[in-house]
Parts: structure tokens; C-alpha cells; sequence
């Protein structure tokens, strides 16, 4: 009898683990398997939560199927005391060790982001959301820091702890406007005491977080420019009429300002580099404008004729060479154009009317480009 009980014992004992044994491999599959997600969703962790409750709400979403299974596996990988809070994209069929992965990571890659965007001729903020059907930013408010108060929407959710910052600068502007903007910039902190020098803060894009300084942005900024310059200057093509980094800075500057068509800027370059080889002034309007403004706003206006005769460190059409210093922060493809232009034989360009330029090789050919110019700017004048 005894025998019995004992192989009856034993042969439940055997059952037993088999399902346990099974049972751990169903939940292992649940936790490592493709999830039930059919269309992706940006899930909130709020600051405090425990497990237990996101957990809860991923099963009300859709995201997982066993609340438990989840607990267990988070507990498992060491995961569980991890939460980080902040909105994250999960994104269909993501496993349970997949959704642990993203909220313990602390990198939000959903949810809210205010683009704080410096122009050369304005600023504006704008907050947007993270469509996550889409994959896309959607817009949900703009408005300027310089002419309107923050609208009550903006207000209540950049407030948020998880909300992202990004400055945005735009290629061509000056130092004095990137400051001016970051002033303006409330989620910023810190005084800025002195302007840095004109054509060292890189035009890019800069993800920032509340209360970070001012004057950490500025040397971030910095720093890009320098590596940009560095990296084109050690790449540079051989006899160009400069003979420093800094000299070829002053030349993207002027090249930055001369145009805006990306096709153009080589051969702006070659156009100009070939007058300082000829040893003709440069004669470019850009640099004027900025000994009139020193940077410090847009003009607004055309140049008059005295102060094209004006003597300035930057009046270029009566120095002679480069001006002593750029005359705005180029981007990274006016640098690379300054440091290899395109060979030409141009000596000349003016406005064509369509934003860009009519090119010439001789006076004749330049002068007739520019009566063609007259005539499009009086046709547009009378309209």
C-alpha cells in the first residue's frame, strides 16, 4: 500500500512539474512574444508611479494581455524598480520584455515638444504632439515670444516634466540675434554677460531640457562650429586666397548671406575667391548691411548710396580683401563651399529674379544682368 502512495506521490510530483515546467514556458513565450498592439499608442508613465498600476493600464490599452506575466518578467530582468516617467512610443505587436525595455530606458520618444526656432528675421515657438498612427509632429500651437504672450495651452503643458525643448537656428543669423532669441527663451536660465564672437554659434538643431543654462547652449554651440570648421579646414582644397580658419569663416559668412539657394554656394565661392585672386573687391552688399547694423536686427531697407561709400571695417566695396570679421553664423554647407568652391571663370553675379543669380565672366556681361535686374525689380515695384 505504501508502495503505492509513494509511486502515486511520485507520479504526481512528476505531473506537477511538467506543468509548472509548461506553464513557465507559456509565460516565458507571453513575455518575450509578439504583443497584442494592432495600431501604435504613446503611453504616459506619471511621475511616482508604481508598477502595478502601469501594468494595469498597458493591459486597459491593449498592450499586453497579463498584468501579472509583466510583473513577474519586470521583476525578473531586475526591471521592475526602473520606471522612468516621461510618454514613450510603443509601437505595434512590441513584446511585454520589449515595453519594459522602453519605460525603464528614460529616453521619451513620444508625446510632447517645444521647437524654440531663431530666425534671421523672426522667432517663433512651436509645441506639437507625436501622432503615434502616423509617426509624425503634429502642430498644436504657434505663436512669437517677441509680439504675443504664450497662449494658456502652451503654458499648462510645457510646464510638464517630460515635455522635450529644442532650439532651432537658422543658417545667416548673427550672434546678437541667437542671444537676443535665447533671452526669450523662458525654459532657459542664466545671464548672458558678453556677446561671443560673430560666426561661432553653429546653425543646427539643439535638444535642450528646462533650466539648462544659457551659457552651456552658447558653448555647446561653440563647439559644433569649431568642429565643423575644423573638419572643412583639414579637408580643404590647396591655394585658396586665406590662409586661416578664421579667415575662411569670414568667407561662408559672406557666402551665407549672398544666397539661399544650396546649388549656388560653390559657386558663389569660386566667384569670390576669384576677385581676391585678381585683387578686386569683394563689392558685396551682405557685408555692408552689417557695418550699418553690426548685426543687430535686419535693416529693412536697400542700401543707400552713402553708405555704400561709407568707410567700414566691412564696407566691401571700399576695403580691400575680407572683412575682419564674418558677418553671421554660416551653416555647415557655406563653410564647406568656402573651403572647396567650385572652379569658375565668373568674376560677376547679380539678382535674377527668381532668388537666385545671373553669373558673368565680364564687366559687359555683368552690366547687362544688371539692367535685366532693374527691369524686374521695376516691373515688381509697379504690381
Amino acid at each position: 500500500m505504501w508502495r503505492n502512495l509513494a509511486s502515486n506521490l511520485f507520479t504526481l510530483l512528476i505531473v506537477a512539474l511538467v506543468v509548472v515546467a509548461g506553464m513557465l514556458a507559456w509565460a516565458q513565450r507571453e513575455y518575450t512574444g509578439p504583443g497584442p498592439l494592432a495600431e501604435p499608442i504613446c503611453f504616459r508613465v506619471e511621475r511616482g508611479d508604481s508598477f502595478r498600476k502601469v501594468a494595469d493600464a498597458l493591459v486597459e490599452q491593449g498592450a499586453v494581455t497579463s498584468a501579472f506575466i509583466l510583473r513577474v518578467g519586470a521583476d525578473y530582468a531586475d526591471k521592475a524598480d526602473d520606471l522612468k516617467f516621461g510618454s514613450y512610443l510603443i509601437r505595434p505587436e512590441a513584446s511585454m520584455a520589449e515595453i519594459v525595455e522602453i519605460l525603464s530606458s528614460g529616453q521619451s520618444t513620444c508625446g510632447t515638444e517645444v521647437n524654440f526656432r531663431i530666425g534671421v528675421t523672426a522667432l517663433d515657438v512651436i509645441l506639437r504632439e507625436l501622432d503615434p498612427a502616423t509617426d509624425r509632429y503634429v502642430e498644436v500651437v504657434r505663436f512669437d515670444p517677441v509680439d504675443e504672450a504664450a497662449p494658456a495651452d502652451y503654458v499648462t503643458v510645457a510646464e510638464r516634466p517630460d515635455v522635450r525643448f529644442r532650439v532651432t537656428v537658422a543658417e545667416g543669423t548673427t550672434v546678437w540675434q541667437v542671444v537676443e532669441g535665447l533671452k526669450r527663451a523662458e525654459f532657459l536660465t542664466g545671464l548672458v554677460e558678453e556677446l561671443p564672437a560673430e560666426g561661432t554659434l553653429a546653425p543646427d538643431s539643439y535638444e535642450l531640457r528646462r533650466g539648462d543654462d544659457r551659457n552651456d547652449v552658447i558653448a555647446e554651440m561653440q563647439e559644433r562650429q569649431d568642429r565643423v570648421l575644423a573638419r572643412a579646414w583639414a579637408e580643404r582644397v590647396d591655394g585658396l586666397p586665406y590662409e586661416t580658419p578664421a579667415e575662411a569663416l569670414v568667407m561662408a559668412s559672406l557666402i551665407e548671406k549672398e544666397t539661399g539657394v544650396a546649388e549656388e554656394r560653390g559657386l558663389i565661392a569660386g566667384v569670390f575667391v576669384n576677385r581676391l585672386r585678381a585683387g578686386m573687391r569683394l563689392q558685396t552688399d551682405p557685408a555692408v548691411i552689417y557695418g550699418v547694423t553690426r548685426g543687430q536686427g535686419v535693416l529693412g531697407r536697400g542700401l543707400r548710396q552713402s553708405e555704400l561709400r561709407r568707410e567700414t571695417p566691412w564696407n566691401t566695396y571700399v576695403i580691400e580683401g575680407l572683412p575682419p570679421t564674418p558677418i553671421a553664423n554660416p551653416g555647415r554647407a557655406s563653410i564647406a563651399a568656402a573651403l572647396d568652391p567650385e572652379a569658375t571663370d565668373y568674376l560677376f553675379f547679380v539678382a535674377d529674379g527668381t532668388g537666385g543669380h545671373a553669373f558673368a565672366e565680364t564687366l559687359q556681361q555683368h552690366n547687362a544682368n544688371v539692367a535685366q535686374w532693374r527691369r524686374i525689380e521695376a516691373e515688381q515695384g509697379g504690381n
